[in-house]
């Protein structure tokens, strides 16, 4: 959903290009093309040459999008796929070799990277397409005996790094950790050197929001410690240090985290920053039951050494380090004392307990999301009235100037923080970009009449995390094809979101469900369906999801996690479409307010029955739904939606003297009937 920023020559490169060829200007497109050629062949050769010229030479160089965090989003400063590719893409990994580049990325960024990469000297890998290889079978198929593959374990996770290396070892090649970035050298090299990483302020969250102390999550996670045998459990994983600590941050755009560490023994807490605490965080920690020691954060791994060599000294054989798999390469070879110990330290490399914990919302933070999409409800369905005002009246809107507005909404409501990612305001073909963004620079798109405009936003609360994806046509006129397009969309978020399942079953399985009515007459789409939401953290958190694609670390669906239900269909150059709501995972009995729990005869065998409540409160565009299409148990579902909708907003529009927005709203949610 995010966007990072792109160095400015290569947006605007971007952007001009598409506008001559709006305009046919060929010659204008000529130049502008052989300037962002020859830029991308400048940054490509930099790099090669770094790469002939390392100790042992370098058949190919790999170049994730992940930090040093293994963070989904991140700050420019670690924006190397992007910067060496063009490709401005959350996702996606870079292979160069010295004849070949590539990019191996999913389907939500096809069309993307063709329309921002240098298509003469990068090749698009379609990873979700079942005869693309894999990166290791790409490598192995085509280097030579010997050959020798560099990536900075900085930037690789140990989950990854394993079987890259089994594989390379395989066929006598060998992965070689290559300590300073070859990419950011490149950079430097070229007079663009990286820019410097965010050191924003660190913001306490009180137990008013969190329900749970961090003092409290320190006792659990060191009983934990206690039954795994752990002398240390190491975390890194941002989200992960900020939810243990009832701290936030702003160093990556969107995302309320900060470039930390934090390791915690039974008898020690450190963590590890770019500077030191304010006398507010401090004083949040003493409140909350925490004593810690701050030590600089380009020091964690020379703290993981020594305290690898202080635990080997004892000399009994008994110590286990405790990290994500997640974790890093280069923390995983510091926490066993790779290259100070003769035999390195045990290592607990698996899933991170605070992923497992934070996964299950507690009461306090349910209540939370509940409350905080109400307001986020009243904020979008504001926005879409008044989009439909101002198209109607025929004022020229712009995609950006949506997005604005959206922003002004949401900032008249209470504990809103900012975007929980960059809003996609898709009109028209711009909506079959499923993680599209607008530039701010040169043309902008205006939202026309006869658009079906595609509307994915989020916000930030101190009480939860929304993200909600809308779907409208300008002229409330769609086509045949985009008005069952949208309803076979619909109905399948209505399966899922209607769905029983047994407990700890994993999400995977729920996936075609929200595919069904599209698969039935030969249409998908390229995404998940479904990813975990922090409380107040990331919009996308693990471990578990709803995709054709298992989520490996998925420990099974359990009541109190939120979840998303996003299907979608996006026709390349003409429109897309997707409907997502937020959902709580809830236990269902027969006396439940589930629309299915009358009809349960059993409990899975004792298992457990579990649902979904629907968190996102704002209606569907009425005009767009072929009722005919619908089953009656889909039109009483989406009924019963569009009146709970109403009750709970309706009142707070009028409280607040909103009186146009409520009679929007009326009109909206009002209840669809067969003809």
């Amino acid at each position: 959903m995010l966007q990072k920023c792109v160095l400015i020559f290569s947006v605007f490169s971007l952007v001009v290009r598409t506008h001559a060829r709006t305009h046919e200007d060929k010659n204008a497109l000529s130049a502008l093309d052989t300037g962002f050629h020859k830029m991308s062949l400048q940054r490509l050769t930099a790099l090669r040459a770094l790469m002939a010229n390392q100790p042992k030479a370098l058949s190919a160089y790999i170049i994730p999008t992940a930090d040093a965090h293994n963070s989904e989003y991140i700050a420019p400063v670690d924006a190397r796929r992007e910067w060496i590719s063009g490709f401005t893409g959350s996702a996606g990994t870079a292979v160069v070799t010295s004849s070949a580049a590539l990019v191996w990325t999913d389907g939500r960024y096809y069309t993307q990277f063709e329309k921002e990469a240098d298509l003469t000297l990068w090749t698009l890998m379609k990873q979700s397409l079942t005869d693309t290889p894999s990166i290791e079978k790409w490598l192995t198929s085509h280097l030579s005996e010997g050959a020798a593959v560099g990536v900075d374990p900085h930037t690789f996770t140990r989950d990854e790094w394993t079987p890259l290396q089994t594989a390379l070892t395989k066929h006598n090649m060998h992965l070689i950790p290559v300590a300073k970035n070859l990419v950011d050298e490149a950079r430097t090299q070229l007079g663009d050197p990286p820019p410097k990483r965010p050191n924003n302020t660190i913001i306490p969250l009180s137990v008013k929001y969190t329900g749970k102390t961090a003092g409290q999550k320190i006792t659990e996670l060191r009983q934990k410690m206690v039954e795994k045998k752990a002398s240390a459990l190491v975390i890194t994983a941002l989200d992960e240090v900020a939810y243990t600590l009832n701290l936030r941050g702003s160093d990556i755009q969107y995302n309320p985290v900060f470039f930390s560490y934090l390791i915690i023994t039974p008898t020690s807490v450190a963590l590890f920053t770019a500077s030191d605490l304010t006398p507010a965080v401090r004083e949040h920690l003493d409140e909350e039951g925490v004593t810690l020691q701050r030590y600089p954060i380009a020091d964690v791994e020379t703290h993981l050494r020594d305290m690898a060599k202080e635990l080997s000294e004892k000399g009994d054989g008994k110590h286990s380090i405790w990290l994500s798999s997640d974790g890093s390469e280069a923390i995983h070879r510091a926490a066993a004392g790779l290259d100070v110990l003769k035999t390195p330290l045990n290592l607990i490399s698996e899933i991170s307990p605070v992923a497992l914990m934070k996964l299950i919302k507690n009461d306090v933070e349910l209540e939370g999301f509940r409350q905080c999409h109400i307001r986020d409800g009243v904020a979008v369905s504001r926005l879409l009235k008044w989009l439909h005002d101002q198209i109607d009246s025929g004022r020229n809107i712009t995609e950006i100037q949506a997005a604005d507005k959206l922003l002004e909404f949401r900032k008249d409501e209470a504990d809103f923080m900012g975007p929980s990612f960059e809003t996609i305001p898709g009109a028209g073909a711009n909506g079959a970009i499923i993680h599209y963004s607008p530039s701010r620079n040169g043309v902008q798109k205006t939202i026309e009449r006869n658009d079906m405009f595609l509307l994915d936003s989020g916000g930030q609360y101190k009480d939860g995390t929304t993200d909600i994806t809308r779907t409208r046509h300008m002229a409330r006129a769609p086509t045949d094809e985009e008005k069952s397009a949208f309803t076979r969309v619909l109905k399948g978020q209505i399966m899922m979101g209607s769905a029983l399942f047994p407990k700890g079953v994993k999400g995977n399985v729920l996936d075609s469900f929200a595919r069904h009515s599209l698969w039935e007459v030969g249409l998908d789409y390229a995404h998940g369906t479904g990813h975990g939401v922090g409380h107040f953290l990331n919009v996308h958190e693990g471990p578990s999801g709803i995709s054709w694609r298992p989520y490996p670390h998925d420990p099974g669906l359990k009541p109190g996690q939120i979840l998303s239900n996003e299907p979608g269909y996006y026709k390349v150059g003409d429109f897309g479409i997707r409907h997502e709501d937020l959902v709580e995972i809830i236990l269902v009995t027969k006396d439940s307010k589930h629309p299915k729990a009358k009809g349960l005869l059993g409990d899975y065998d004792g298992r457990g029955v579990l649902g979904f409540n629907t968190l996102t409160l704002v209606p569907h565009h009425k005009d767009c739904i072929d009722v005919d299409m619908l089953s009656d148990f889909e039109l009483s579902y989406l009924n019963a939606y569009h009146k709970r909708v109403l009750d709970t907003l309706g009142p707070i529009l009028k409280q607040r003297g909103l009186n146009e927005d409520l009679a929007w709203l009326q009109q909206e949610c009002a209840p669809m009937l067969r003809a």
